[in-house]
């Protein structure tokens, strides 16, 4: 399939596509026209690197850990183990961190409503004194 192609179908810009490959997070081959194409494979490995970014890995860490996935063994998996470890700490450390302010923001919702609680309700109140 043709870059538009893969694009269409993982949701991407083709400008992302271009520079996943630039980064060498994506491989295409090139038709004598230079055109670049794309085999099934590609579109599952854009969703992987769409899911890495959203996690907030950068485009190096994810480079770093496509040998694992492309090939494990045993000179590629202990190097990737210690990297995805650390950016699993990273996430979890991340993920308190957004619990933490979601529980404020419930008890800020909580404090609004109870204080709009005790005011009274719009036909209650009187209008001001005419002049």
């Amino acid at each position: 399939m043709r870059i538009g192609e893969l694009a269409a179908r993982t949701g991407v810009s083709v400008r992302s596509v271009r520079y996943y490959e630039q980064q060498g997070l994506l491989t295409s081959t090139r038709s004598a026209g230079g055109q670049r194409h794309y085999t099934a494979v590609e579109v599952e490995r854009v969703g992987f690197i769409q899911r890495m970014f959203a996690a907030g890995l950068s485009s190096r860490t994810i480079a770093d850990l496509l040998p694992c996935i492309d090939s494990p063994g045993e000179e590629t998996s202990d190097a990737a183990e210690r990297r995805m470890a650390q950016e699993r700490d990273r996430l979890t450390g991340h993920i308190v961190e957004l619990i933490r302010t979601r529980d404020s923001l419930d008890q800020l919702i909580a404090t609004n409503r109870a204080h709009r609680a005790t005011l009274p309700a719009p036909d209650q109140v009187s209008a001001p004194p005419s002049r």
